[in-house]
């Protein structure tokens, strides 16, 4: 592999200007395709092999033309103190106000809240409930004014009026950070390379791949059905991984050149070692986001393979266009030890050379690695502690922040009809195949009745043909809470025993019930996610490092970071620790995709620095250096750029702590944390520590399997038997 991509590194030096054409062109036919696409609408949320869906797919086939998926509003109504709503006037501004929002061409239909018994007992508060032909984020402009102008009237007659569910959902936006999280990288490449020329060239082609990866997303988004969350993924790990990879080439290629290689010489060289590792470290992002999709969560799956697509990309352009872009700067990116006049003059040649930090970091570890290895160890454990008490489930209005009406209009509800009021279950009765129908709806209710935590059960709802009905059960709890959820199961069993007797199905549904199985549906797939992934990544790094122990202990080192990155998200989300600074206004259940996401992403990026590392210190130790001092020199090398990589990645990722989607903005915070765990703790102490007491151990492999295992040359020792003189006879100086 070496050699083809020494080949390719010289080739796209040498054909710069028709390589940095191909991927303008690409860039330009994507950005043409993203603003020609029609916009998307709202991402479908479907969980095949669950009950509520089950439940839902039927509803859509005994109920039709109800538009189940379609957006609703629940407009509630609060007196003025010392009046209730059913005074006169206060009773004829929701009805004024009903008839308002009766009259748009998009709805379906508008409960009164009089005529449908909405009004608490107390009197002081109600609500009109709006339902809508089209799903929330396809709601037109329109109909979205003319229900905020509704409630604003209804305001100026002296009601408090707040709207809750899905008709103002809003497209999330990132803010400013995410431009912040970009600049900071920018800072960090000037500090690195000393040179604006060569800190701007990963900058560059990062967000030349993240612009061809989120338009293709764009363009596609409509007839793939992909959600805005998609793309925002996409860039968060596009820009990442892109800025990370070019700043390897890119360094490499400065090594080189300190070496005394001519220009192309050093692309070439660049493209073939950083080059490999590189692939590599690509195909363990690739294989964790891919591997999303063994969930069997649409829209999981289309978030990792969309995100997957955008680090291919990152991984062509990184070894192509960065060589084309080297061959375009010339001198003006300079050989490794010597700074631009940005950051100061060369150092003398005969100056003596001092041992960098990273020399000097990796000598003390290898020094005392078992006092580095226990304080790592106990160190991630601890941050890891608050995961124990992790709590799943996906976000509701209850988690949105108290400025907004949403959660205005949740509390009001709680506070009228009983926390349990904003998590209905839909209790759906398939009696097609028994004998009374009737009887079986009776039954089913007087089942539901009899168990805990049930505040309210209506009465059975059957459809025209009289075979299914609807039953709504309002619990007595939060719908995020654990006794919402035993009561889901609770239904659940007594549906089993009615079915047993009558042959009639007992189904469960509801955004509720909905949250419960997809939480339990993710904890489920979390081991043989990870024993796929993990496996697969295993297999892939036993090729690379052609060593069983190493490979090893990157899993390990991976399980590590990625508790302990668990254990800061649960302190901040869920028990507040920060979480002013973080942003965070509400705190609640930590979503239940977070973890199964994490080990995804997480894993794929901690093999990067795993590679990017460890490969340096595998071509020290096959080219004859100890075990020990093999470490040191691939700290010298690597270190650097590794710290400055993991800095950037973490720079990209806490740019989207500013996200107004809570989905995002958690993302954002774990994968950042999770990066500096891994980067800071995991491979630049416990990985040198262990790789110090294993000595020789670390490298070994059975002659068997080192026979039966490909050759893929990482180290490029393929490069250094081959023959320089035809290399530099082709040499184009720039």
């Amino acid at each position: 592999m070496a050699t083809f991509l020494y080949k390719l590194g010289r080739l796209s030096f040498r054909r710069r200007h028709f390589v940095a054409l191909i991927w303008v062109a690409l860039l330009t036919l994507a950005g043409v395709g993203a603003a020609s696409a029609p916009a998307a609408g709202n991402s479908s949320f479907s969980i095949p092999g669950t009950e509520a869906q089950k439940a839902f797919d039927l509803l859509e086939q005994r109920f039709p033309g109800t538009s189940a998926d379609g957006a609703t509003a629940r407009v509630v109504f609060k007196a003025p103190s010392g009046e209730k709503m059913t005074d006169p006037g206060n009773k004829a501004t929701v009805q004024e106000t009903v008839k308002e929002l009766s009259d748009g061409s998009e709805v379906v239909r508008v409960t009164d809240p009089y005529r449908a018994k909405a009004v608490s007992k107390d009197g002081t508060i109600a609500y009109a409930q709006v339902s809508y032909k089209v799903s929330g984020m396809e709601l037109d402009d329109a109909a979205k004014d003319a229900l905020k102008d509704s409630a604003q009237d209804a305001r100026e007659a002296g009601l408090t009026v707040e709207i809750g569910g899905d008709a103002l959902q809003a497209v999330p936006h990132t803010g400013s950070s995410e431009i912040i999280g970009i600049a900071v990288a920018a800072v960090v490449l000037v500090i690195t390379f000393g040179s604006l020329v060569a800190a701007g060239l990963p900058l560059l082609t990062a967000l030349i791949g993240v612009g061809i990866g989120v338009s293709t997303i764009t363009g596609l988004a409509s007839a793939l059905d992909l959600g805005s969350t998609t793309s925002t993924l996409a860039m968060m790990i596009g820009l990442a991984v892109g800025i990370d990879y070019a700043l390897f080439i890119v360094s490499r290629y400065r090594a080189e050149l300190a070496e005394g290689r001519e220009r192309e010489e050093a692309a070439g060289r660049a493209a073939g070692t950083a080059g490999s590792a590189v692939v590599f470290a690509g195909l363990t992002v690739v294989i964790a986001l891919v591997g999303l999709s063994v969930v069997n969560i649409p829209m999981l799956t289309k978030m990792g393979i969309a995100a997957a697509g955008t680090v291919a990309i990152a991984v062509l352009i990184a070894l192509t266009m960065v060589p084309a872009l080297l061959g375009y700067a010339g001198r003006k990116v300079k050989p490794m030890g010597e700074k631009g006049k940005l950051l100061g003059r060369a150092k003398k040649q005969d100056q003596p050379a001092k041992p960098n930090l990273g020399t000097r970091w990796a000598s003390f570890v290898v020094r005392r690695p078992v006092a580095v290895l226990l304080l790592g160890v106990i160190g991630l454990g601890a941050a890891a502690v608050p995961a124990t008490s992790l709590e799943l489930g996906l976000p509701d209005d209850g988690s949105q922040p108290t400025s907004t009406t949403q959660r205005r209009a949740y509390d009001l509800l709680s506070e009228g009809f009983g926390p349990g009021f904003n998590g209905p279950l839909m209790v759906v009765v398939d009696a097609k195949d028994s004998d009374d129908p009737k009887a079986v709806f009776a039954e089913t209710g007087d089942a539901i009745k009899g168990l805990k935590d049930v505040v309210t059960v209506t009465p059975a709802q059957p459809n025209k043909a009289g075979d299914t009905a609807t039953i709504t059960v309002i619990p007595g709890s939060k719908p995020s809470s654990v006794t919402t959820e035993n009561l889901v199961h609770g239904i659940r069993d007594a549906g089993a025993g009615i079915k047993a007797d009558t042959d009639a199905n007992v189904l469960v549904t509801g955004s509720t019930a909905m949250n419960i199985d997809v939480s339990e549906k993710l904890n489920d797939a979390l081991v043989p996610y990870l024993v796929l992934v993990v496996g697969l990544a295993f297999l892939l790094l036993i090729v690379v490092f052609r060593s069983i122990l190493v490979p090893l202990k990157a899993a390990l080192g991976f399980l590590l970071s990625v508790m302990a990155a668990l254990g800061a998200v649960v302190a901040v989300f869920q028990w507040g620790w920060l979480s002013g600074l973080m942003g965070v206004e509400q705190t609640g259940p930590v979503m239940s995709m977070m973890p199964i996401f994490m080990v995804g992403v997480v894993f794929g990026l901690a093999m990067d620095y795993e590679v990017f590392l460890v490969t340096r210190m595998r071509e020290a130790y096959v080219h004859g250096e100890k075990p020990a001092q093999a470490v040191v020199t691939g700290f010298r090398h690597g270190a650097r750029v590794v710290t400055a990589a993991a800095v950037i990645m973490m720079a990209v990722f806490a740019g989207f702590i500013g996200s107004s989607e809570s989905m995002v903005k958690m993302i954002g915070f774990g994968l950042a944390i999770a990066v500096f765990f891994d980067a800071f703790v995991v491979r630049m102490a416990i990985v040198p520590a262990v790789l110090a007491l294993l000595g020789r151990k670390a490298w070994w492999l059975p002659r068997w399997l080192d026979r039966a295992l490909p050759n893929v040359d990482v180290e490029g020792e393929g490069l250094r038997t081959a023959s320089g003189d035809d290399g530099d006879r082709e040499l184009v100086r720039a």
